[in-house]
């Protein structure tokens, strides 16, 4: 029989968008979570082990719905993939999961990478402590795509015939499109990562250029549909964004140059956009300070504020947002569990309440996930993902970037991270 717990006199935040309940009680009977209310309207079971925590605030695990898993130090994109060994980015992968556990995070999306998939087998058989991982694996692009490597000579790149490691599938036309995407569910994709756009970190191409026609992407999303998963598009121009929109793409990555079209069907379609504004944020401080090619740079400064007032305009005008970083793991920025400053620049930078925020980085992100039905949320069944904090989150949402004020993290009613003992009280 399962253990039950009854925390009580907690400040709950759902992570619906309503209102916090005051005075509230979560009980949790093994990995889901019995009841949630107010104290009076729960009945709390003979047998359950009740904690008093009066003064905290409980709220979903947060999530971060697009980061990679590289195990990476930096943005020298020739020094850290090729020459550092595998294993020991592997076993940088393995801190930075703890790490995003110590700050709260209990699912993470990998939109690509070459050890999310090994880690996630890693996580399902304990042999590893971290987050949820929903993997892409292998990241599908056209040549000359975002995907394709500008820097590395082509027969380094493309997964399938590269003696080196790497993430990349490359695919043109309908027929290459399809057999890629069977390639990446092959792997063990959760879902499968498509490039329709340029970007700010591949050298050759531009965030406006437009890749994969919608033909290409209507293939790779029917190959998805068909194993019951989604696609996540990396798309920072207005026509590729629409062109994923319109190819039955769920998830937008970016979104740099979002115009009406792209908004309109983004609400239409009920997609969901990542904007990943801490990745560029990083890169216009710290440039080439934390590896950054001169190019990369520049790209970045370009498109700042142009990033921030599109998104603005998506949200104002109701489009579904969701949290995620693009961080791949570094030292002095991009560092795996600093991932909450994301919830800080949509108050500081939209103008979001806390509370919206909030939303962002569970119900919304969980969405983006492909998890809705299991994470996300404070509610009757879902799984208890639940993080327990000092102090007032919708009073000052810099209180997620202190990991000394996340004190208990919860994944599935498994304490990762327990700073007032409350699973020895």
């Amino acid at each position: 029989m399962s253990e039950i717990l009854a925390l009580t006199g907690l400040r709950i935040i759902k992570g619906t968008g309503e209102a916090p309940i005051e005075n509230g009680v979560i009980i949790i009977e093994g990995r889901q979570i019995r009841d949630v209310g107010t104290s009076g309207s729960v009945e709390i079971p003979e047998n359950a082990k009740v904690v008093d925590l009066k003064g905290y605030t409980a709220l979903p695990g947060l999530i971060d719905a697009h980061l990679h898993l590289f195990g990476v130090r930096s943005l020298d994109l020739i020094k850290e993939p090729l020459l550092i060994p595998y294993a020991t980015r592997v076993a940088r992968v393995l801190q930075d999961l703890r790490a995003l556990i110590s700050a709260g995070f209990t699912t993470v999306v990998d939109a690509g990478s070459d050890i999310g998939l090994g880690v996630k087998q890693a996580l399902a058989e304990g042999t590893a402590v971290g987050p949820r991982v929903v993997s892409a694996g292998y990241i599908l692009s056209q040549t000359f795509g975002h995907g394709d490597q500008h820097y590395l000579p082509p027969e380094y790149v493309d997964v399938r015939v590269s003696r080196l490691p790497s993430y990349s599938l490359i695919c043109d036309g309908v027929e290459e499109c399809r057999k890629a995407a069977r390639y990446a569910l092959r792997a063990g994709a959760d879902f499968i990562k498509i490039t329709t756009t340029g970007g700010v970190l591949s050298e050759k191409d531009r965030p406006e250029y437009t890749q994969f026609t919608i033909e290409e992407i209507k293939a790779i999303v029917e190959e998805a549909e068909h194993a019951n998963r989604f696609v996540h598009a990396h798309a920072q121009g207005s026509r590729g964004i629409v062109n994923a929109l319109k190819g039955g793409v769920k998830v937008i990555a970016h979104g740099i140059y979002i115009d009406d079209e792209g908004i309109e069907l983004a609400k239409e379609r009920n997609a969901v956009l990542v904007p990943t504004f801490a990745i560029v944020e990083h890169i216009v401080r710290y440039g080439e300070e934390i590896g950054t090619p001169k190019w990369g740079v520049e790209k970045a400064k370009a498109v700042y504020e142009d990033h921030l007032n599109n998104v603005k305009r998506a949200y104002k005008s109701g489009v579904k947002l969701a949290t995620g970083t693009d961080f791949v793991g570094g030292v002095k920025a991009l560092r795996h569990g600093d991932n909450a400053v994301e919830l800080a620049i949509f108050v500081e930078k939209l103008g979001m309440s806390p509370l919206e925020a909030i939303t962002c980085a569970t119900r919304n992100a969980a969405e983006a996930a492909g998890l809705a039905d299991s994470v996300g949320t404070i509610e009757r069944g879902k799984l208890a993902d639940i993080i327990i904090v000092k102090e007032n989150p919708l009073t000052d949402i810099n209180v997620l970037l202190d990991k000394n004020k996340i004190v208990v993290v919860m994944k599935e009613g498994k304490p990762l991270k327990d700073m007032i003992g409350l699973f020895s009280k």
